[in-house]
């Protein structure tokens, strides 16, 4: 009797606990001042501390390990199938019924421990940036900006025997001055501040190439993982990136607008440089579908090493290419949406609504720099 009120309790607290999670986005500034800024921050910040004593990847540690479990127990049903298929199909109920169990409890420990995040209000609407529609003239001139800065920014950064970009010292030491960024931002917009565990390079990351993802933040260990086997000048954004959602800043394209922020505000050049030419990469992707020939014309001023740097790119890409990258993708965008990101993957490119809003109101600084 006691174990069947047990059950009745854990059903009823998952279905509220599901209702919830589900109807967050109506109360997206209860969520921003209760949990992004309240209960999230006080309770994340200092467990990410935590895990971030280790010097590996908990989170390779857990994903790996359960893989491994996955393949354990799938090649236990095949043998008790083929070997007693009556007694196998008598307990697939129970079975079903402890993985629809499992998989609610995993699904609300992740609203509670980061999900919720998807529901704050936005960078925008936190921040003030004045977001709006631009005209492709101001997209022409955020794209020039950009490239006479990361023409500038890369005759300042190292270079390897081919001639492309390296960071200043070896990736542990660059995830020890990351944070650096965000304590400049933070200065700005103070939601940025606040110390977590340090971003971690992943052990598999060769491997992980192939999936074409760059780096994942883990909810359950609340750790910034990187993917380190990408060529020098997209780990720095990549790990800021990922370091924004360690802050609570769960969509994809204000990730990467914080990424750019954070890194542009750097004290180091080799942070700096990342986060603009990703920056640029973006701008010129929205600049290519609305004006071809104004995206040609800009493509023209880019510096030397800049070209090698986006060359070596192309290489990587090709190199990882392939069908686990296309499954990856898809499953990364089912992700999103499944999140509200209606956009899917497609979503990254709104960063640039919120760089033109930025551009809108620093824009005689800028413009004043090169004349």
């Amino acid at each position: 009797m006691r174990s069947r009120h047990l059950h009745r309790a854990v059903f009823v607290f998952l279905t509220l606990g599901i209702i919830f999670s589900l109807s967050a986005p109506r109360f997206s500034r209860l969520i921003e001042s209760r949990y992004s800024s309240g209960i999230y921050y006080w309770t994340i910040r200092p467990y990410s501390l935590l895990t971030g004593i280790f010097p590996f990847s908990l989170a390779e540690l857990i994903v790996v390990s359960l893989v491994l479990y996955f393949i354990y127990k799938a090649v236990r049903a095949v043998v008790a199938l083929r070997t007693n298929p009556r007694d196998f199909a008598t307990t697939v109920p129970g079975k079903g019924k402890r993985l629809v169990l499992t998989l609610a409890v995993v699904y609300l420990a992740f609203s509670f421990m980061w999900g919720f995040n998807y529901s704050r209000l936005t960078f925008a609407e936190i921040s003030g940036l004045p977001v709006e529609p631009a005209s492709v003239e101001e997209l022409t001139e955020l794209a020039t900006h950009l490239v006479e800065r990361a023409n500038e920014l890369r005759l300042q950064v190292a270079e390897d025997d081919r001639g492309v970009m390296t960071l200043n010292g070896d990736i542990r030491e660059m995830f020890g001055r990351a944070h650096l960024g965000y304590e400049k931002a933070a200065e700005i917009y103070p939601q940025l501040g606040g110390r977590y565990g340090r971003p971690k390079g992943v052990m598999l990351s060769r491997y992980w190439s192939y999936t074409g993802i760059g780096g994942m933040y883990f909810p359950f260990t609340a750790e910034a993982n990187v993917n380190i086997n990408m060529p020098h000048f997209l780990i720095p954004f990549t790990t800021t990136h990922e370091m924004a959602h360690q802050r609570g800043f769960a969509r994809e394209d204000e990730a990467n607008y914080i990424a750019y922020l954070t890194s542009t505000l750097h004290p180091d050049v080799d942070f700096q440089y990342s986060g603009t030419l990703q920056a640029l990469n973006y701008t010129m992707s929205a600049l290519r579908r609305y004006d071809p020939e104004k995206w040609s014309e800009v493509r023209t001023t880019y510096g030397e090493g800049v070209w090698r740097d986006l060359e070596e790119w192309q290489r990587y890409r090709a190199r990882y290419d392939g069908s686990v990258r296309q499954v990856s993708t898809r499953v990364n965008n089912t992700y999103l949406m499944a999140n509200r990101q209606t956009d899917g993957v497609h979503s990254y490119g709104r960063m640039v609504d919120l760089m033109l809003a930025e551009y809108r109101t620093v824009k005689d600084s800028w413009l004043n720099e090169y004349e």
